[in-house]
Formats: structure tokens, sequence, C-alpha cells
């Protein structure tokens, strides 16, 4: 479990091809600063994504991603050198900044505007409509891992299409800093919003499938 609040940036080291899946290297030496540094089995999410550390070595972990999560995320994508978000799994007892979120990708959004003004930037995203359903204003929302609060959020022409304000310290300490129109960003959907969905989508009493 995480919370949306982003404790490093890190740096992709290498991605490679392993069968269905890949192996991912990420440079998480901006950790160190943690309360405990990262040990081999603790989850860490990288740009939202809930990865396991298979291995650490000179400050870089490896990371084995399955084809599930290949075929729902960006991962896929990166480049060597891309930088990421970094978040360690929440302790217990521990204070809850932004709102609880599990690293369970629901989806990809693009960024269509942006606009930057007294160091702050207001952008709008654009999400499939079926995580569109999960969104609402002034709900919660993680873009890329970073906690966000949603702003007017429309569903038009089969999509759905949100903003968000960032403040500074977000810009300057999270990859959104950088995101240009255009730009693909991991989405995850406040947690309850998908119970709710479950729950309204109705179900026999025998746990059969959802009508």
């Amino acid at each position: 479990m995480f919370t949306g609040i982003v404790r490093a940036l890190g740096a992709v080291r290498s991605l490679r091809k392993n069968g269905g899946g890949c192996e991912l290297r990420v440079d998480i030496s901006a950790l160190d600063g943690e309360a405990r540094a990262a040990e081999v089995g603790d989850s860490i999410a990288v740009n939202g994504v809930c990865l396991s550390v298979a291995e650490l070595r000179d400050g870089c972990a490896r990371f084995d991603i399955s084809p599930e999560t290949l075929a729902r995320c960006l991962v896929g994508e990166w480049r060597d050198g891309a930088r990421v978000n970094l978040e360690p799994a929440l302790a217990a007892g521990a204070p809850l900044g932004g709102h609880l979120v599990c690293g369970h990708i629901d989806g990809a959004g693009t960024l269509l505007a942006r606009r930057d003004s007294d160091g702050c930037a207001w952008m709008r995203f654009e999400a499939p409509r079926e995580l569109g359903r999960l969104i609402a204003d002034k709900g919660s929302l993680a873009v890329d891992g970073v906690s966000l609060t949603t702003n007017d959020v429309r569903d038009e022409n089969g999509a759905t299409c949100f903003e968000v304000m960032l403040v500074p310290h977000t810009l300057k300490h999270t990859t959104l800093g950088a995101l240009q129109p255009r730009a693909r960003a991991h989405l995850e959907a406040d947690a309850l919003a998908r119970y709710a969905q479950r729950l309204l989508a109705g179900g026999n009493d025998n746990g059969g499938e959802a009508r």
C-alpha cells in the first residue's frame, strides 16, 4: 500500500525482455535517505506501479515484470535513462499524506493540454471511458503514482476528461513537471471507487458473475 506521495526520483537503467515478461533495473539510490533502506522482497511504487525488489546491487533494484503488468502499464515503453517516481511501501503508523494507493494501475491517460502560471501547472487529461467511470470531481486519483485531486470531470466523445492543478513542489519533485501534451501517464482510481462500481454492477448471492 502507498500514499501517492513521491519520495524520490529514480532512473531506468535497463529493460530487457524475459519470456512473456521483462526484467527492469532502476536506480533507486535516491531513496537512501528514507527511514529504512530498501531490501530484497520490498514493494516499491515505480511511476505508480507496485513492483517487488528481486535484487539489489550498487544502488540499482531489479524488478521482474509479468505479462499482465506489461499489458496494463507503460513499463514496456520506458527507455534507458527515463526518470521515474519512486515511493516505498507505507509503513504501519506512518502519516497518510495523500490517499491510499494500491499500485495496481487501471489504465493510461493522455495529457491533452497544459498551462503554466505563477509556478503552478493546470493539466487536462483524457482517460478511457471504462476507467472514467471511476473518476469523480474533487476525488482522488494517482497519476504516475502521484496523489492528485481531480476537477471538472466530463464525459466527452466516448472518453472521460478531467483536470488537475499541480503546485510548484509537485512539479519540482515528480516526473509530472516535465510532462507535455500527448504524453501518456499511469492512472489508478481510488480503491473505494472500484468496490462501489462492483457493488452497483450487482451479482447473485452465489458469487456469480456481475450482470
